[in-house]
């Protein structure tokens, strides 16, 4: 063979192991800008998440102390009932026991 093809397959066969290092560095490069993208996406979505769950949290602690305060509020115009009945029922009772000792 002559001196010249030597010289050109040498030059192919080492531009061929540039390019397959050049094209390794890529992919690996484009591995780790993935995972970098990757990382970020999953970082943005748990933030997301995590104000979703704290707004959510605040709604549910807002209609919880309403109705709680609503049941309470209830609660005590049931029981003023109940006591001015219980105090009129009283009067009577009252006046029932004070007639039945003062007959006997």
């Amino acid at each position: 063979m002559p001196l010249e093809a030597i010289k050109a397959i040498c030059a192919a066969e080492e531009e061929s192991r540039h390019l397959k290092l050049l094209t390794r560095q890529n992919a690996l490069d484009s591995i780790e800008e993935a995972q970098r993208n990757g990382e970020e996406a999953v970082a943005g979505a748990r933030a997301y998440a995590d104000n979703e769950i704290a707004g959510l949290t605040r709604t549910t602690d807002k209609k919880a102390t309403d109705q709680a305060l609503e049941l309470a509020s209830k609660t005590a115009n049931r029981q003023a009932t109940l006591r001015a009945r219980a105090e009129r029922r009283l009067d009577a009772a009252v006046a029932l026991i004070i007639e039945r000792i003062v007959k006997v």
